[in-house]
């Protein structure tokens, strides 16, 4: 009988002791799982704001990025975001890419084409109607194409104005929005806010 509880004793402890281990063990596998997310956080090179579209997502904004770029597609970003995040989730420039065309530091807007030419590319055709004097399209007055003297003839905009269009166009390369005009030095909202319907980039 005393035999009998001394093997009854020891299968007790034994179990008690295999418990013991495998609790050991996972206590170590999770404590090493946390310890390798720790030290990876803020290592991985990725960009949260810029992935090829999924599912509609709030506060996302949809820019198809074609062109000379590495991964032409359909790209969701975060509002706010420029057209630099635009390209990086394109996968960058194309070696051919004509990089003084595009304006890194505009904003990109829900829906829009971003189309990165190649270098010596002729500037895209416009969308309808004949080009005529001074780079109006139809009535509309292409800010790529006009010059000076047609410019002269927007509301709120005059010589100077005219003229400081003229020439950040010639030192940072084509307008890809109008509200590229943000960045021509004098020129505010309520300006571009009024000539949205009369101008085209």
């Amino acid at each position: 009988m005393a035999d009998e509880r001394e093997r009854s004793a020891s299968r007790r402890l034994g179990v008690g002791a295999v418990v013991v281990l495998i609790l050991a063990g996972l206590a170590i596998t999770v404590g090493i799982g946390i310890a390798r997310g720790a030290g990876s956080a803020g290592t991985a090179i990725v960009t949260p704001s810029a992935s090829a579209v999924g599912g509609p997502t709030d506060g996302a904004v949809y820019v198809h990025v074609a062109g000379a770029v590495v991964t032409p597609g359909l790209y969701r970003l975060s509002v706010g975001d420029r057209v630099v995040d635009a390209v990086g989730a394109a996968g960058g420039f194309a070696g051919d890419a004509d990089r003084a065309a595009v304006n890194l530091a505009r904003t990109v807007d829900d829906g829009e084409q971003l189309v990165v030419p190649v270098v010596g590319a002729a500037p895209p055709e416009p969308p309808a109607g004949a080009t005529g004097a001074g780079g109006a399209v139809g009535g509309v007055i292409d800010l790529n194409a006009a010059d000076a003297a047609a410019l002269d003839t927007l509301p709120r905009i005059g010589p100077a104005l005219a003229e400081r269009i003229v020439t950040w166009r010639e030192e940072n390369g084509r307008f890809t929005s109008v509200d590229d005009l943000l960045s021509v030095p004098g020129i505010g909202e309520k300006i571009v806010d009024g000539l949205r319907d009369l101008v085209r980039a």
